[in-house]
């Protein structure tokens, strides 16, 4: 696979491979690029950038809602090229690109509803006698950098509302899993000026200060873990910066939930892509009056998941990305049956892949629960009443989303009203997302939000004019 930059394909002789993490094959691979390939795609993405802005709205919708078809013929094909980068099962891929496709045509109507607004200058001192509007302007080049577990959806994310919002982008790819990102960029390419959509491939450490850096890059959208967030954030200086970071989500169950949709909406949460996701549920916080029942369940409803190949329909756990993650989920789990937990189910490995595991009678200072971990991990933690689970849910410096099962409306409010993280859904756990809701987290999850209308929001500077009719 080639990088794209100003409407041409590049390879280099320093390539990467990528590994298929289910039988370990290479599928592709991609240029080694360095500081001068970020050079010249941060050049030509700034040119770029000045002729789309002569575009009309109505164009640029045109051109998004023609990838936007694109996309569509092309989603088995995409779907099984993630499968086959990430190891994630083919029917969630296939999810993943249909919610991907539905974000590119979000993005082509977003593209149309720019607004600016008329200020009411005389409701301030000295106003009287003025008539002022804003507009609403691109920001100028995006730098998108996107991780391993969503590489289609992640990316559409950022490169279709910067787009729409006229800006240029330079997308750089988790090495992990870059080709079909790559593949995104190139559909969109075709109905866009070149250099406005560029693509660069290697390693953050390398290309990293130059993409954030540089004084010709004007905004970055990063989604990935902490430390490297906070890096981007101290380096950024002046430069606009979304940051979508870790989650350490709490699925509550409280004393009066419904236990069989509970354990449903926890047996998604946790095991979803082998719990590679960073709003999967991390942490089941249930009342101990009904415990033993949900545990009782939860076992059975976990018995049931499918191992194998992820290109099987009928696979629901396939492998981590490597076997370096599957190697700290097991380090995980070690130290928390060390510490007191009780292993409920699971905690076996064989390679990349990892059982899904149910742990029990924890508490909320191990290590298990005060830090993500990125693999298909129960941890359980007994509580009595909603007040403790509401604290311990927000004992966390994570704040993405969490959610509640209960039929006790005052319970639901209470929990909404109380949990600090950018969702909390009532009867639904935190791995619900639509592609049109604000998506984005609190306190170390993060800082801007996701959604199409609320990252088009993110990828505009406000303008003022003021008209003096004294």
């Amino acid at each position: 696979m080639k990088i794209l930059i100003n409407g041409k394909y590049y390879q280099k002789n320093e390539k990467i491979d990528i590994i298929n993490p289910y039988n370990q094959k290479i599928i592709d691979n991609v240029p080694k690029c360095d500081k001068s390939d970020v050079e010249k795609a941060i050049k030509h993405g700034k040119n770029s950038q000045k002729i789309l802005n002569e575009w009309s709205a109505y164009k640029v919708s045109n051109g998004l809602y023609s990838a936007y078809e694109d996309l569509r013929k092309e989603k088995k094909k995409i779907a099984k090229t993630i499968t086959e980068e990430t190891g994630k099962p083919i029917k969630d891929s296939i999810v993943e690109m249909e919610r991907s496709i539905e974000t590119l045509k979000l993005s082509a109507e977003e593209a149309k509803r720019i607004y600016g607004e008329a200020i009411p200058l005389d409701a301030g001192l000295g106003g009287k006698g003025f008539f002022a509007f804003t507009q609403k302007l691109p920001l100028g080049l995006v730098v998108a950098i996107t991780p391993f577990n969503y590489p289609v959806n992640l990316a559409i994310h950022k490169v279709a509302p910067a787009i729409a919002t006229k800006n240029s982008i330079i997308l750089k790819p988790s090495i992990k899993a870059p080709i079909s990102a790559l593949r995104l960029c190139e559909i969109i390419d075709n109905y866009f000026p070149n250099g406005v959509i560029n693509t660069i491939t290697g390693y953050g450490s390398e290309l990293g200060e130059e993409l954030t850096l540089n004084p010709n890059v004007d905004k970055i959208t990063f989604t990935g873990s902490v430390p490297v967030g906070i890096m981007i954030k101290n380096r950024a200086g002046m430069k606009k910066v979304s940051l979508e970071l870790g989650g350490n989500d709490p699925l509550l169950v409280l004393k009066d939930a419904n236990i069989e949709k509970a354990v449903k909406s926890a047996t998604i949460g946790s095991y979803l892509y082998s719990g590679q996701v960073c709003m999967g549920v991390k942490r089941i916080i249930v009342d101990n009056k009904i415990a033993d029942d949900f545990l009782e369940l939860f076992v059975k409803e976990t018995k049931k998941l499918k191992f194998g190949d992820p290109l099987d329909i009928k696979t629901d756990i396939g492998p981590l990305i490597d076997e370096r993650a599957a190697e700290i989920v097991e380090k995980s789990v070690d130290n928390a049956i060390k510490n007191g937990a009780s292993l409920v189910y699971g905690g076996k490995r064989k390679g990349n892949f990892f059982q899904p595991t149910i742990l029990d009678n924890l508490n909320e200072n191990m290590d298990i629960i005060v830090n993500e971990t990125f693999g298909p991990i129960s941890p359980i933690i007994r509580i009595d009443g909603v007040d403790e689970a509401i604290k311990i849910a927000n004992n966390s410096d994570y704040g993405l989303q969490a959610g509640v099962f209960t039929e006790n409306i005052a319970d639901a409010l209470k929990c909404a009203n109380e949990i600090d993280s950018g969702a909390v859904f009532i009867n639904k756990q935190s791995t619900f997302r639509t592609d049109n809701m604000p998506f984005g987290g609190f306190k170390l999850s993060g800082v801007g939000k996701e959604g199409v209308k609320y990252a088009v929001e993110d990828m505009v500077k406000t303008k003022l004019i003021g008209l003096n009719l004294r």
